[in-house]
């Protein structure tokens, strides 16, 4: 396996509860349904104990898809319209090679 994505780390701009879970959960369907975006294999969510950490993983099938889509002109707006007036402040990113995946034995 040898998938390229990203890590975003942030803060909501408010404590998550579930009607803001939801708002994000939205937020990507919509950009999933509405941009079909190429190379896009999933994305997961995780809403820290905190109140206010997320942290999100984004996986394509290869770098080359990733880095059209960070570099389009069309995220960028989506992420300002959409994204960032969810969060308190920029994000961190880790964008990088996932070679590895561990699942329980079934």
């Amino acid at each position: 396996m040898d998938r390229y994505g990203t890590v975003m780390i942030g803060r909501m701009r408010e404590a998550v509860d579930d009607a803001h879970a939801e708002q994000m959960a939205d937020t990507v369907r919509e950009w999933i349904r509405e941009r079909n975006v190429r190379g896009f294999l999933h994305e997961d969510v995780m809403f820290c104990d905190d109140g206010s950490t997320i942290v999100v993983a984004v996986f394509f099938d290869t770098e080359e898809n990733y880095k059209a889509l960070a570099d389009d002109p069309m995220q960028a707006q989506w992420y300002e319209e959409k994204l960032a007036p969810m969060l308190d402040g920029p994000p961190r990113w880790l964008d990088g090679h996932w070679r590895y995946a561990f699942e329980a034995a079934a």
